[in-house]
C-alpha cells in the first residue's frame, strides 16, 4: 500500500505540472461522468471522473439510497458495491477540508453490463466511425456517428453511397442528420470529420469537406442542389470518382447540424498528376488516387483556442491548411505546401493517419504528419525521409529519454535517392527527427502497435506484423501478440490491453499469449482488416477507457466500460490535451488508438 501511496502522490504532481503548462488552453467542461455497471450477482461497479479542477488530495463519499458505503473517504475513483439492488441510486459527494461539498452526482445501475444505444440507421447503411463532444453545453458528451453504405478505397473505381452523419444523445435521441450528398465520395480516405468546440463557447462544432448538394441538419442545401459531378462513365479511368466541380469546407453547429460557414476547400485538387510521390507506393497517377487522400485534425496552434487542420495528399505533395472559427467567422491561419521550393524533402512523408502533440513543450501543438513534423506556425520542422505508413504512435513512449517519440511502420520497399533511412519500421525523436532505432530496411511493413504490455522492461514495447516484440531500445524480447490494431487501458494495472475486432485481450508475458478479458459475439468491428471499434475513449467513469462496438444488425451500438477495480487514479484522460485531441482525429484514415501526453505504465512505479 505504501508503494501505491507514493505512486499516487507522484502521479498527481506530474499531472498537475502538465496541466499548469496547458492552463491557458480552453478545455471543455465535464461533469463527474459517474456510472454504475452490473459486475456479477448483487454486485455493481461504480466509477467517476477525477477532474483537473479537483484539489490535489481530493476524496469522496459514496452513498447508496442514503447509506454511506465507504468506511473512510475514498481517494480512488471506483468502488464495488457487493450488496446492490437493481433499483439502487448512488450519490457521490466530494470532500473538501474534511467536509462534504454541495456538489453531488447521481446514477442508477445499467440494466446490462454495457450501455446500448438504439440508432436510426439508414437503409443499407451501418454505423462506422464516431466522435464525441459536448454539442449542447450541458457538460455531457453526445455522439456523432458516420453512417456508411457502399464505399470504395481511392484505388478502386465505382459509385458509392452518400456519406451520412448523425448526432445522438447517449439515450438514443437523434439530434440531426447531415447528408454530404453524391458529390462527396464514401471511403476511409475521403470523409474526415472533426467534432470539437472550436471557439470556446462550450458547445462543439463539426468541420468537414462538403460539396454541391450537401444537406445540413436543418435541411438547408449547400451550393447547387442539382449539380452532379460524379464521373458516371463506366469506361472511364475515374469512374465513380469526383474529379471536377467545386470543393468546399464547412463548419456546422453541433447542437443542430446547421451550416454556419462555407468556403473553398484548400487546397483544391488542381492537376490530378501533381500529387504523386517518390518510390514504392508513392509513384504517381492521374486517377485521383493520390489527389484525393484527405486527413484532418484539431490543434491548439496559439495555445489558447483550437484550430482545424484540413489536409490533402501524403504520397507526394502534402498540403496542410489551418483554419480558425472565431466569433462566427471562419479564417485561414496558414497553409503548409510541400511543393514550395525548399520543402522538397517534406513530400511523400505523410501517413494514412495523423497525430497532434506539443513536441517542443511551448504550449502550442505540432502536427506529426507521418514521417515529418510541422510546427504550430505552419513551418516544417524536419522530415525523416522514412516515407508514408499505415500506423502512427506519438507520446512519451520511452520515459527514460527526454521528450516524446514517434513509432510506426513505413512502406520502404524501393530505394529512394537522397534518403538514407529506409527502415520498414522505426522509432524517432519527435522534436529532432533523430532515428532512435529501426528495423527491416527496404520492407513494406503494414501494421504496428506500441504500448507498455510487459512489466519486465521499461517503457513501451513495440511490434509489427512482420517480426517479434521489441523493447524501448530495439532489442528483440520474444514473441509478439497477434493483435496489431488498437490498445486500451482496461483492467486494474498500469499496463495496456489489446483491442482487436470485438474483443479485449491481456498479453500474458510469461506464456507469450493473449488472454480474453471481454468479447461480444453479437457485435462487429469496422473497417475491414483494420478491425477497429466505432470509438475507444475515456468517455465516462474513471481514467480507464471505454469501447464502442456496433451490433451485427447495425441497429444499435454498445458501450462497454471496465468493471475491474484499481488502486490508481488519474485525472480523466479527456482533460489531458494530447489525449483529447487524439479522440478528435481517431476517425481519420486508418483509425489509430489515442495516447496521452505523459507516460502511463508499469515503469511509473518507484524503484523498491
Amino acid at each position: 500500500m505504501l508503494k501505491h501511496t507514493i505512486l499516487f502522490s507522484l502521479l498527481i504532481l506530474s499531472q498537475g505540472l502538465l496541466f499548469n503548462l496547458n492552463a491557458q488552453r480552453h478545455l471543455e467542461r465535464l461533469d463527474r461522468g459517474m456510472v454504475a455497471i452490473p459486475a456479477g450477482e448483487d454486485s455493481v461497479f461504480i466509477s467517476w471522473r477525477l477532474l483537473n479542477s479537483d484539489p490535489e488530495q481530493a476524496t469522496f463519499n459514496l452513498y447508496r439510497d442514503g447509506k454511506l458505503l465507504n468506511t473512510k473517504p475514498l481517494s480512488v475513483t471506483n468502488f464495488t458495491d457487493d450488496k446492490a439492488t437493481d433499483d439502487a441510486q448512488y450519490v457521490l459527494r466530494p470532500i473538501q477540508d474534511k467536509k462534504e461539498t454541495d456538489e453531488s452526482s447521481t446514477c442508477k445501475p445499467w440494466d446490462k453490463p454495457y450501455w446500448e444505444i438504439p440508432l436510426q440507421t439508414p437503409y443499407r447503411y451501418s454505423p462506422n466511425d464516431a466522435s464525441v463532444a459536448d454539442l449542447d453545453g450541458d457538460g455531457q458528451y453526445e455522439l456523432v456517428i458516420h453512417m456508411t453504405g457502399r464505399g470504395h478505397d481511392n484505388s478502386h473505381l465505382g459509385l458509392t453511397s452518400d456519406p451520412i452523419f448523425q448526432a445522438y444523445e447517449m439515450d438514443g435521441t437523434l439530434l440531426w442528420t447531415i447528408n454530404l450528398g453524391k458529390n462527396i465520395r464514401e471511403g476511409a480516405h475521403y470523409t474526415q470529420f472533426m467534432v470539437y468546440d472550436l471557439d470556446g463557447d462550450g458547445k462543439a462544432e463539426i468541420a468537414m469537406k462538403t460539396a454541391d448538394g450537401t444537406t445540413d441538419g436543418t435541411g438547408n442545401v449547400i451550393g447547387d442542389p442539382d449539380a452532379d459531378w460524379v464521373d458516371r462513365n463506366q469506361q472511364s479511368r475515374t469512374f465513380g470518382k469526383i474529379v471536377t466541380g467545386p470543393e468546399y469546407f464547412t463548419i456546422f453547429e453541433g447542437a443542430t447540424g446547421k451550416e454556419l460557414a462555407t468556403t473553398d476547400y484548400v487546397p483544391g485538387r488542381g492537376n490530378l498528376g501533381g500529387w504523386g510521390g517518390i518510390g514504392g507506393n508513392g509513384q504517381n497517377d492521374y486517377t485521383a488516387n493520390r489527389a484525393d487522400r484527405f486527413l484532418a485534425a484539431v490543434a491548439y496552434l496559439d495555445g489558447k483556442l483550437p484550430s482545424v487542420i484540413m489536409c490533402r495528399g501524403y504520397y507526394g505533395r502534402s498540403v496542410l491548411a489551418a483554419w480558425d472559427w472565431r466569433d462566427g467567422k471562419l479564417s485561414q491561419r496558414w497553409v503548409f505546401d510541400s511543393s514550395k521550393p525548399g520543402l522538397e524533402l517534406f513530400s511523400g512523408q505523410g501517413n494514412h493517419n495523423i497525430n497532434v502533440a506539443d513536441v517542443d513543450n511551448d504550449g502550442k501543438d505540432e502536427i506529426i504528419y507521418g514521417a515529418m513534423v510541422v510546427d504550430d506556425n505552419g513551418t516544417g520542422i524536419f522530415s525523416t525521409g522514412l516515407r508514408h505508413g499505415d500506423a502512427l504512435y506519438v507520446g512519451d513512449l520511452v520515459p527514460q529519454r527526454p521528450g516524446m517519440e514517434v513509432w510506426g511502420p513505413h512502406e520502404n520497399e524501393e530505394p529512394v535517392k537522397g534518403y538514407e533511412n529506409g527502415y520498414g519500421e522505426a522509432l524517432y525523436d519527435a522534436l529532432t527527427g533523430e532515428i532512435i532505432w529501426g528495423k527491416n530496411p527496404g520492407w513494406d511493413v503494414g501494421r504496428a502497435c506500441a504500448a507498455d504490455i510487459d512489466p519486465r522492461y521499461e517503457g513501451f514495447e513495440f511490434w509489427t506484423n512482420v517480426d517479434g516484440l521489441f523493447d524501448a531500445k530495439g532489442n528483440d524480447i520474444g514473441p509478439k501478440p497477434r493483435s496489431t490494431n488498437f490498445v486500451i487501458w482496461w483492467d486494474g494495472d498500469l499496463l495496456r490491453e489489446l483491442l482487436d475486432r470485438n474483443r479485449i485481450t491481456k498479453w500474458d508475458w510469461e506464456q507469450n499469449k493473449e488472454k480474453i478479458l471481454l468479447q461480444d459475439y453479437e457485435c462487429n468491428s469496422n473497417n475491414g482488416s483494420k478491425a477497429t471499434p466505432v470509438l475507444s475513449a475515456d468517455l465516462f467513469g474513471d481514467w480507464r477507457e471505454e469501447v464502442i462496438w456496433r451490433t451485427r444488425d447495425n441497429q444499435k451500438i454498445r458501450i462497454y466500460s471496465t468493471i475491474y477495480p484499481t488502486d490508481y487514479r488519474y485525472v480523466t484522460l479527456m482533460q489531458d490535451p494530447q489525449y483529447r485531441l487524439s479522440i478528435a482525429w481517431q476517425n481519420v484514415g486508418y483509425n489509430q488508438p489515442p495516447n496521452t501526453g505523459f507516460y502511463i505504465g508499469e515503469s511509473t512505479f518507484p524503484k523498491q
